[in-house]
């Protein structure tokens, strides 16, 4: 016997050792059990949220704008030629140039190269170059008009600004979203607690239940008082199985925003569900100085506001006479061609043009509607300051009422369940009735249930208050 188990036992070890170029397979870790906090909850959602994806997607969507427009200042290179095929001159000319465009005004400077062969007629005879061709280098500088502003760089400015609305509306959705985490979070835990609440008042009945038909068979308790407890029995129960049903949907409502890595829905198991009233706790929120400047809908009013007022610069510039100074440097190399000397010297041209609009009714009507836009936009911004602040002055006092409320609700919890327990403990001694032994249990779970609802208002109160204050370190944000 004993050499059949040391052979067996071999056999077993040498299957466990990999074969050579194997690898060892990983055992899967085991599901966590481990109660659902709501920083858990938050980071998921901060992670993995549809609507916190899009957002970022429209960020990425205004930076591609302000690409596209800062490509106006691009440098182009561009090419022409031209040759004579058929007739009395047989002239060709080819030619290069590059131009970009000043960052800081509305000119751009050149250069460029040409060479010519053959013969061109006598009003053609700019096309004539030396043999190795021609180069020049020269630069349009404006004056008046597109001085300080022009359509280019206002297109670069709006552009910017684009993104940073993008980027204030991404940080409101992600508030917007994670405010809706904490309810979601803190409704499953509220749910679970009175789920739990209600399955200790079960439990109740039915221990007595076995107790009570032990005294009916011996007689010492009329057979009425069972039918009694199994009538409570049922109530009770079918409000275990109400509370059942809101403590599924709550799983169900929670799963949109506690996602795993690949970004799908979860729905928490009830061995997930935090026993502790701590879990209520909510986020850790105060009312700041300074907060109605960090709240990214009125950041967005402030950026439209700065948006209206480069729109007002643009129109303001159409409004200005134009004055451009051009200046140019041209060099001929290389042998002489058909023309003569005078095209191997340096030149040098400067020159200018001037133009002033008369009416200009069009540039006066994009003046006054710019204005008019930052006027209404200014006007926005005082009121939603000061809705800001009453919003957060009443949620303050929201806080501190569900507060006292909670602790009222903590007290007369307590007070209930001293009751229902002496009321047990009379009723075991025969010194209490029926009736009065299932009140006092009921109102002692009532008192419970009511406490989890206090305490679930003050979690949500908290929430509102991080989101109206933008903190976005409560609302699990930042890292």
């Amino acid at each position: 016997m004993i050499r059949h188990l040391v052979l067996l036992s071999l056999l077993l070890g040498s299957a466990s050792v990999p074969a050579a170029g194997q690898q060892v397979a990983q055992l899967a870790p085991a599901p966590t059990t481990a109660p659902l906090t709501l920083d858990e909850v938050l980071r998921a959602s901060a992670r993995a949220a549809p609507q916190i994806v899009e957002a970022l997607a429209r960020v990425r969507v205004a930076e591609g704008r302000a690409l596209t427009a800062a490509g106006a200042f691009d440098t182009v290179f561009e090419v022409e030629g031209r040759s004579r095929t058929l007739g009395y001159y047989d002239g060709t000319n080819l030619g290069g140039r590059a131009t970009r465009p000043l960052g800081d005004n509305g000119g751009y400077l050149y250069g460029g190269y040409r060479a010519s062969r053959g013969s061109f007629p006598v009003y053609e005879e700019e096309n004539y170059t030396s043999r190795l061709g021609e180069m020049k280098v020269g630069a349009l500088y404006a004056l008046l008009r597109d001085r300080l502003v022009d359509e280019r760089r206002t297109r670069r400015t709006l552009a910017a600004g684009d993104i940073d609305i993008a980027r204030f509306e991404r940080e409101a959705v992600a508030i917007g979203v994670q405010r809706r985490a904490v309810d979601a979070y803190q409704n499953w835990v509220a749910a679970g607690l009175r789920l739990r609440a209600y399955r200790d008042l079960l439990e109740l009945s039915e221990r007595r239940r076995s107790g009570l038909s032990r005294q009916v068979e011996l007689g010492a308790r009329p057979e009425i008082l069972l039918a009694e407890n199994d009538q409570n029995l049922v109530r009770r129960r079918a409000l275990v199985v109400r509370a059942e049903g809101d403590f599924q949907a709550a799983a169900n409502a929670l799963s949109l925003y506690y996602r795993n890595e690949a970004g799908e829905p979860v729905i928490v198991g009830p061995d997930r569900l935090p026993s502790r009233l701590d879990a209520l706790a909510g986020v850790t929120a105060a009312a700041q100085d300074g907060f109605a400047q960090r709240r990214p809908d009125l950041q967005t009013l402030l950026a439209r506001i700065d948006q209206g007022a480069a729109r007002l610069a643009l129109a303001e510039n159409e409004l200005r006479p134009r004055l451009d100074l051009r200046g140019e440097v041209g060099k001929d190399v290389g042998e002489e061609a058909p023309g003569g000397r005078s095209r191997n010297e340096l030149e040098a041209i400067v020159g200018f043009r001037f133009s002033v609009p008369l009416q200009n009714r069009a540039a006066r009507g994009k003046v006054a509607e710019a204005r008019a836009e930052i006027d209404a936009l200014q006007a926005r911004s005082r009121f939603l300051r000061d809705q800001i602040a009453v919003e957060v002055d009443g949620i303050t006092i929201g806080v501190g009422a569900a507060e006292r409320l909670a602790t009222i609700a903590e007290q007369e919890r307590q007070l209930a369940e001293r009751l229902a327990a002496a009321e047990r403990r009379r009723f075991e001694l025969g010194s209490s009735d029926f009736f009065l032994v299932n009140q006092r249990e009921e109102t002692a779970t009532d008192a419970r249930v009511r406490l989890i609802d206090a305490q679930a208002r003050i979690a949500a109160a908290r929430a509102e208050l991080a989101a109206a204050t933008a903190d976005r370190l409560a609302l699990g944000l930042e890292p």
